[in-house]
Formats: structure tokens, C-alpha cells, sequence
């Protein structure tokens, strides 16, 4: 019997605390993937943007959300449970036990994404083909899923990449000089293949950049494995190598120190060498499957960050808020100053947080839970945490107010240039 149906499986890296150190002092205080941005943990985006692919005619059903990282499992047990009975959608932490790389983290527990059988079968001429659908946590997008697994299924590939066209986008610029900070590539422009990836390359390679979004089949665990396996062979190779040579040189030492310094030697140049189940996805996988007709590219024209730094956070929270116009529009608030505050702009205010119906607030502002906003106070482009306390006539613009923080009457608090 013939059957349509497909099965999604979602992974997103969220890192650990030893990454994004650049994101401190906040992430002292909170996992950087439940910092909240637009009012909602970082990491909620993505998975949201997960289930309304669940949602989209004719993309299948998702099966199950996981977010693989370092940080304690116990710091995610409650938002697990919280995004998994909002969104309706099994979501699970996996704690990785060491540094895997970006793809052997995924391939560390293939097994357990494997369970909900994305596997191609076929019945006759009629195939099912299920995809896993692989972000980053601190990256900023809309998320254009549903036409990303419509150009996947289109190409045929093993893997789909998100790009976008910097030099046309106006909140990035790259240059030769700023080349070293992305993933760049180059694609067919009349198929989308991916013809040519260098990762954070020295020189200026191409406007066109990696989004960290990916769709792919599960074909990419044997690319995975394919390279684990290489570089096992390698290293053992290496082993014999070195074990010849400090035999030969043992025979024609004249002295032990000389056997010693070379063994030293020998040891620390395989101690340089990558863990056999370190697999990096860029340099390891897509730099080498690049034109070889395993990988496309899908380009979006929307708006795209990286959420590296408290500064960047603002921004990222923004554009999240502008989304929200046309997602959630039931999370932004609105206000005309009688009854509620004078909303201006795009401006989410938790239920439980107390505003003040003198205060101005907008545009670009993201209130947290039990906040108290006093009379006559301004707010402009920031955040203010849980628990912050802003008294009377206080102006806050361009900042992130602290959780538990107190601004005093007729205080100001504006941005830092060196944010």
C-alpha cells in the first residue's frame, strides 16, 4: 500500500558553556540558548520555526526536536518540558560526553535520531524520503523550512544548505578584510549546486555565505562515518609508521637520550592530530562533497544574524519582533496610554510584568517576567530582564537592564560603544 507520508526529524547545536564566551557577562547568568529575545529563550525560535514546518502542506509530520550540547541536562529540563506541551512536539536534551565536532555530535547519537525511522524506503516505484532538518542555536532568520524542504526534495540531493547574498543585505557587509569570519561558498547559478565551500577563509572567496542551516537525508551519517573511518585508518597507519621508525632508530642510537627525544617527538605530532570521531561539518564534509553533486544551495532574501555578542542580541531581538508581526501577532503588545502604557512600534511585554500606563514604551522592546515599569518612564531598543525594577521618569534605550536590577528615578541608561 502506497503511503505519502514523511517523517522530519530536527536537530539543533546549542554549543556549552565553554562556547560563545563572547556572549558573557549575560551567559554567566543563563544558558546563552535560553537568553530570551523577543521574549522567548533563543533557541525558541528555531524550534518554533521547526513546528510550523510540521504545520506546512505537504511538508510531513515532525517527529521529534533535539537540541545536542554541553551544557547540564539539568539546565534545560524545564524549557524541554515547557517548548514540548506548548508546541506539541516531543523536544529532548542530549548532552554530549566530549567534543565531537559539529558533525560528529550529530552522528554521536545517531541511533537515538534514527529511532523515528528517517529512512528511505520504498514501496514499488513509490519512495518516502524523511529529512533531518540541522540548525545552529545562535543564529537569527526567519527560518524559510517548508521552501527549504521543497528545493531539497527538487534537488535531490544529500544536503541542502541556506545561504544569503551579503553584498545586497543591508545589515551585513563583507569585504576581503571581514572575509575570515564566515563559511563562504560558490554555487551553480542555474542549479543551486554547491560547486565550492571554504570555511573562514584568509581571502575574499564570495559574497555568498552559510546561513548554519541545513536539511539533509540520513545519507549523512554515512558521510559522517565515511570520514571517521578515513581518519582511524590514518591515524593507525601513523601508529605503524611510528613504531618502525623508533625501532630503526633504537638500532642506530648511540645514546638513550637520543631514542627518548625522538619518541617525544614522534608522540607530540600525533597528539596534534584530530580525535577520530571529531568530525567538523564544514571542513570535513561539505568542503569535500563541494561539486560532486551531493550538495545545493538554497538562497533566502530575509534577514539573517549571528547572535555572537549582548550587542548583537538587541538587534537579533528586533527583527524578531518584526516577525512577530506576521507570526505571532498575538505576542506583541499594544497600548494608546489611557487604560495601558503608550506603545510605539513592535514590544512584547510578559503577562506577569506591571507597566505603568504613563510610561512610553517602543519601539523595540522586550519586557520579562515580573518586571515593574514606573510612571512616566521611557523605554527605546532594549531589554529588561526578569525582576528589574525602573522607577519613575528613568529613560532606558539602546541597553539590557540585568535581571533583579534596580534604575532609580530620573535615571538614564543608554547603549556603550563598546557593547
Amino acid at each position: 500500500m502506497e503511503s505519502s507520508e514523511e517523517r522530519v526529524v530536527a536537530v539543533i547545536m546549542v554549543g556549552g558553556p565553554t562556547k560563545g564566551t563572547r556572549f558573557r557577562p549575560l551567559s554567566f547568568n543563563i544558558p546563552k540558548p535560553l537568553f530570551p529575545l523577543a521574549g522567548q529563550p533563543m533557541v525558541h525560535h528555531p524550534i518554533s520555526a521547526c513546528k510550523r514546518v510540521d504545520c506546512s502542506i505537504p511538508i510531513p509530520n515532525l517527529a521529534q526536536v533535539y537540541l545536542i550540547g554541553f551544557y547540564e541536562e539539568r539546565e534545560f529540563t524545564l524549557y524541554v518540558s515547557s517548548i514540548s506541551s506548548e508546541l506539541k512536539v516531543p523536544v529532548r536534551y542530549l548532552r554530549e560526553d566530549k567534543p565531537h565536532g559539529s558533525a560528529g555530535g550529530l552522528y554521536n547519537f545517531r541511533d537515538l535520531i534514527m529511532e523515528d525511522d528517517p529512512v528511505l524506503i520504498f514501496y514499488s516505484s513509490f519512495s518516502i524520503l524523511s529529512h533531518i532538518v540541522l540548525l545552529n542555536c545562535d543564529v537569527c532568520c526567519n527560518f524559510p523550512l517548508p521552501d527549504m524542504l521543497e528545493a531539497h526534495r527538487r534537488y535531490g540531493g544529500m544536503g541542502t544548505i541556506l545561504v544569503i547574498k551579503v553584498s545586497v543585505y543591508f545589515f551585513l557587509q563583507v569585504s576581503a578584510e571581514t572575509a575570515n569570519q564566515f563559511g563562504e561558498l560558490v554555487a551553480d547559478p542555474v542549479t543551486n549546486e554547491l560547486l565550492h565551500y571554504t570555511e573562514k577563509p584568509e581571502t575574499f572567496v564570495s559574497d555568498r555565505i552559510n546561513c548554519g542551516v541545513y536539511i539533509f537525508t540520513p545519507d549523512i551519517f554515512t558521510a559522517i562515518q565515511g570520514v571517521s573511518t578515513q581518519r582511524k585508518d590514518r591515524a593507525n597507519l601513523r601508529r605503524i609508521s611510528s613504531f618502525e621508525a623508533l625501532q630503526s632508530a633504537t638500532k642506530l642510537a648511540c645514546a638513550r637520550i637520543t631514542c627518548s627525544k625522538l619518541s617525544c617527538s614522534m608522540w607530540a605530532n600525533t597528539e596534534r592530530t584530530l580525535p577520530t570521531d571529531f568530525v567538523r561539518l564544514d571542513q570535513d564534509i561539505l568542503s569535500p562533497l563541494a561539486g560532486k553533486k551531493q550538495l545545493y544551495t538554497y538562497e533566502t532574501l530575509d534577514f539573517w544574524e549571528q547572535i555572537k555578542t549582548p550587542g548583537m542580541s538587541l538587534k537579533c531581538s528586533a527583527l524578531y519582533l518584526a516577525q512577530f508581526r506576521f507570526t505571532s501577532p498575538h505576542l506583541l503588545a499594544s497600548g494608546d496610554g489611557t487604560k495601558s502604557a503608550t506603545i510605539i512600534g513592535d514590544v512584547y511585554v510578559h503577562p506577569s510584568a506591571k507597566v505603568h500606563p504613563t510610561a512610553k514604551i517602543g519601539p523595540n522592546v522586550s519586557i520579562s517576567a515580573n518586571a515593574r515599569v514606573g510612571a512616566g518612564v521611557r523605554l527605546i531598543s532594549c531589554i529588561i530582564l526578569d525582576d528589574v525594577e525602573i522607577k519613575e521618569n528613568a529613560v532606558v534605550m539602546h541597553a539590557i537592564v540585568g535581571w533583579k536590577s534596580s534604575i532609580g528615578k530620573w535615571s538614564r541608561v543608554q547603549e556603550s560603544r563598546e557593547i
